[in-house]
């Protein structure tokens, strides 16, 4: 299938690696030029042709910078994939462990961050916007209470985005990965392990058995990316306002 995605411009955050490093590739593979951002630009990122930019996005001097590179770069934004999230050194603990730090971070990281860069993007888009959410908003008793929470908020503004955006020709959707292989593991996985008191290594390969993934494995940045791509294109253009979960059959409801 052609993805009509040749000569368009896309924005991609968390560019450095993971999903939004895989989404920088398989755009470029596709045609589109492509700017990249992160707050530390990886070896692996300048090594694809993406114009790339480090900046803290969640900070406005950050979201300015990028909005400024874009402008600069790329004249205008065909598709932009927020990908900033995470759980990278945020606590584990139940609701009286939880401190409002805690939770004000976690807003700042999963949530903010998509709505700012989103809001000073505004006048130079022109297509789509694809935001990375998790399946832990739809199974909040399965991750921190503050991860579910925050990332079912950005599920929730990308829905009323797409009305607001809608009339003007612009497509907002949101995907929802489950258990990826991604780097945050390697800092998310032996807090974890250690916590369930078990060796780090058996619980990767424990886990998609113990949660009952249908597929009964962890997924790809790329498979990931493979959505995230197809949305964003002109392939998907009478697509929006869905939020597509990427979780190997975890999702047992309708």
């Amino acid at each position: 299938m052609d993805l009509q995605l040749a000569g368009k411009t896309a924005v991609v955050t968390a560019a450095s690696g993971g999903i939004g490093g895989a989404v920088v590739r398989a755009l470029i593979a596709e045609g589109a030029r492509v700017l990249g951002a992160d707050r530390t630009v990886s070896d692996q990122l300048k090594r694809t042709s993406a114009v790339t930019v480090e900046a803290d996005l969640l900070t406005s001097d950050g979201v300015e910078e990028l909005r400024r590179a874009a402008e600069s770069e790329l004249g205008g934004v065909d598709l932009l994939v927020n990908g900033v999230g995470g759980l990278a050194g945020l606590d584990l603990g139940t609701l009286p462990d939880l401190t409002d730090e805690t939770w004000q971070r976690a807003f700042e990281l999963n949530f903010f961050a998509g709505v700012r860069v989103t809001r000073a993007l505004l006048p130079l888009l022109r297509e789509a916007v694809v935001n990375v959410s998790t399946s832990v908003a739809h199974w909040p008793s399965s991750g921190p209470h503050w991860y579910g929470a925050s990332k079912a908020a950005l599920s929730a503004f990308s829905k009323g985005l797409a009305d607001e955006l809608g009339p003007r020709g612009v497509r907002v959707n949101t995907v929802s990965p489950a258990l990826i292989r991604t780097p945050l593991w390697d800092e998310y996985g032996p807090r974890v392990s250690q916590a369930r008191g078990k060796d780090f290594e058996q619980l990767m390969s424990d886990l998609p058995g113990q949660i009952n993934v249908t597929l009964g494995r962890w997924g790809t940045p790329q498979e990931v990316a493979n959505v995230i791509v197809f949305l964003g294109s002109p392939a998907a253009g009478y697509v929006t306002g869905s939020d597509y979960v990427i979780d190997g059959g975890l999702l047992k409801v309708l």
